[in-house]
């Protein structure tokens, strides 16, 4: 009896997992128009090229409280917030090595 529940649990959290990790993935997805537009808009110093290999790096290293404010300006629209949320995203130490690392590839 207690291996069934306990086989059932494990189940149950699995499912749970998966479907937790559709939902991140989906989230970032759409959160990338909103990123790509803020790169493009507010930080004109990043070379075209190097959009996509900006946007990469904010949504790898974004915390999925970030990744849903980012998906919502992706249909509500980009406002000042998601220029904030970007911008903090982007000044952290492990987006920075990401950035270096995958410019200098990209190039």
């Amino acid at each position: 009896m207690i291996r069934a529940c306990l086989f059932t649990a494990i189940v149950a959290l699995s499912a749970c997992a998966e479907v937790q990790t559709a939902a991140d993935k989906t989230g970032r997805k759409a959160a990338t128009s909103a990123v790509t537009e803020v790169i493009a808009i507010n930080f004109p110093q990043v070379p075209k090229p190097l959009i996509e290999t900006f946007t990469g790096c904010i949504i790898d290293n974004a915390a999925a409280v970030e990744v849903r404010e980012l998906a919502k300006a992706s249909i509500v629209g980009v406002d000042d917030d998601t220029v904030a949320v970007v911008r903090n995203v982007m000044s952290r130490p492990a987006t920075q090595t990401c950035l270096r690392d995958r410019a200098l590839t990209s190039l």
